[in-house]
């Protein structure tokens, strides 16, 4: 067979059932090697969003899925969603096109070096160099992806390189066994644990793996440790539960935070810096840590663990069951925990029977969208001004419901992704948030979902300008500078590109907005003027958090 046909196959025997991408002429023998593979391809209106839909397939999945684009402004189109992927921890595989080795050595025509290009944005990057190697990078590239923590890699594959005949044929996966927790450190660990007296767990990125999220909330029912959540962290712990603290990450002192200020000892389990920098909850370096991940802590001044429980999550928080089982559980003190959840229950609730007319609360905007959708039902996110709402405001019963990029932090996730969301779980709801700006730097996506008939509702929230950037300017210098622009007549697009379309003015015509939309079978935007006033008020009573619980 010839390469092209080889690398299909290795995708096929490595359980890749996704690409999405824009294809160009050195491509063009992949695209024909695909037809007939029990590959899917889905074509995209621009790279960025193959991308995205990637990243949100392997976030839900924990499977690889492939983007594709082709050599030159097909890589580099590509980049921004595949480092965003990367920092996020989702395995994304990376198909680009090259061209021809016989003229990579000299100026050529759209000729770069994309695999230098990639090399800080993935965790591997590797040209085909000769057909019979691909069994091997193939192998290669998925095992990586798929290792905690989890990442994008790129195979580039020269367009003279996949018309190469080979005999060589895939090499059949094989899985490992993460290592687990050493015993004498899961001892260490425990006897801390044991003798704290507010203890509290910051739940990252890695707790939402599922085995890891349920061994944890055996973990919580047992002791009573109150848990808070990084944003990537949502539904680590079921947002109904009364050790469930909700999530941190916001800029000002919240109320969690004053938890974290309480406590005497801090378990972070599969927490990311890349997410909230421990400089945040521990800016004197001084508090005890007990670190449980997939990998060794990053170093950092202020987050320095006194004990490091590294192998398998859901293996060490399953040892501390079983210590707990054991010893019972330990007379904490947790009645500032309680205090927090209750506080922070009450003002989510504070807006949710709103009446204004004009523009609509983020608050309530968020309390009609979580009662609508179900506890399983997905929501993403984009970046704005909108996110930091939904990281305070939005909270799931279930793992892996709400998708917030929160590592590298690029806009234009929300509508791709909700394509791809429904790709995967196309019996649960796909509900989208996105600000004016994040939405329209994807809005040729729309044709995909209508081709596709995604059935996914997207909300954007307008405010004529780039919202986060002014809230940050006027925070530190009390004014901002000119961040408005123009936007379209948000109907006509939607029935320019065959969806449901609705705005939605006043706060009382909201919810049954949301319930039209998600009853429709197909693509559906909801557009809503928002109340951005909320953003320095956020700001102000935050600032009027009490030091001490």
């Amino acid at each position: 067979m010839k390469a092209s046909d080889l690398l299909v196959r290795c995708l096929e025997e490595e359980g890749v059932t996704h690409i999405f991408g824009v294809p160009g002429e050195e491509n063009a023998d992949l695209m024909l090697s695909l037809q007939g593979s029990a590959i899917e391809f889905v074509l995209t209106r621009h790279e960025q969003g193959a991308a995205f839909m990637a990243e949100v397939y392997g976030r839900l999945t924990g499977e690889v899925a492939a983007c594709l684009g082709t050599l030159g402004p097909g890589a580099t189109n590509l980049i921004t969603g595949v480092a965003d992927a990367n920092m996020d921890r989702a395995p994304v595989l990376v198909l680009t096109g090259q061209a021809a080795t016989t003229r990579q050595h000299k100026e050529s025509h759209q000729v770069m070096d994309v695999v230098a290009m990639y090399e800080p944005v993935t965790k591997w990057a590797q040209s085909v160099r000769a057909a019979d190697s691909i069994p091997e990078i193939v192998r290669k590239a998925v095992r990586l992806a798929r290792t905690e923590k989890p990442g994008a890699v790129l195979i580039e594959l020269p367009e003279d390189i996949a018309k190469q005949e080979t005999a060589a044929t895939p090499l059949q996966p094989r899985r490992f066994r993460r290592p687990g927790v050493d015993d004498k450190i899961a001892d260490e660990a425990w006897a801390r644990i044991r003798s704290a007296r507010t203890p509290i767990v910051i739940a990252g990125n890695g707790a939402i793996r599922r085995r890891a999220a349920k061994q944890l909330r055996r973990f919580c029912e047992a002791t009573g440790i109150g848990v808070i959540s990084t944003f990537m962290g949502k539904g680590a712990v079921d947002r109904d539960a009364p050790y469930c603290l909700y999530t941190i990450g916001l800029q000002q002192k919240d109320y969690v935070a004053l938890a974290v200020d309480d406590a005497d000892l801090v378990i972070t389990i599969g927490y990311d810096l890349v997410e909230y920098p421990p400089r945040l909850w521990n800016p004197r370096g001084d508090k005890p840590i007990v670190h449980m991940d997939f990998l060794p802590a990053e170093i950092d001044g202020q987050y320095h663990p006194a004990v490091e429980l590294v192998g398998d999550l859901a293996h060490g928080l399953w040892m501390l069951n079983e210590r707990v089982a054991r010893d019972g559980v330990p007379d904490y003190a947790l009645a500032g925990q309680a205090k927090v959840r209750s506080r922070m229950a009450e003002d989510f609730a504070a807006h949710k029977d709103d009446d204004t007319e004009g523009s609509i609360r983020p608050q309530k905007a968020l309390w009609d969208v979580r009662a609508a959708l179900g506890p399983s039902d997905i929501l993403l996110s984009g970046v704005g001004a909108h996110k930091m709402w939904i990281a305070r405001y939005f909270h799931c019963n279930e793992p892996n419901t709400c998708l917030i990029p929160n590592g590298f932090c690029s806009m234009g996730m929300p509508l791709p992704g909700a394509i791809a969301a429904h790709i995967v779980a196309p019996d649960r709801k796909v509900f989208a948030i996105a600000g004016d700006g994040d939405f329209m730097m994807n809005v040729q996506e729309m044709e995909t979902a209508r081709r596709l008939n995604s059935d996914i509702t997207v909300m954007v929230w307008e405010d004529g300008g780039y919202g986060l950037i002014s809230w940050k300017q006027e925070q530190e210098f009390q004014r901002h500078t000119d961040l408005a622009f123009g936007n379209p007549d948000w109907l006509g697009l939607a029935a320019a590109f065959g969806w449901q379309g609705q705005q939605v003015a006043n706060a009382r015509d909201l919810r049954p907005a949301i319930e039209r939309a998600l009853a429709h079978r197909g693509p559906s935007l909801i557009v809503i003027p928002i109340d951005y006033r909320e953003n320095m008020a956020l700001v102000q009573r935050l600032g009027e958090v009490t030091a001490t619980l």
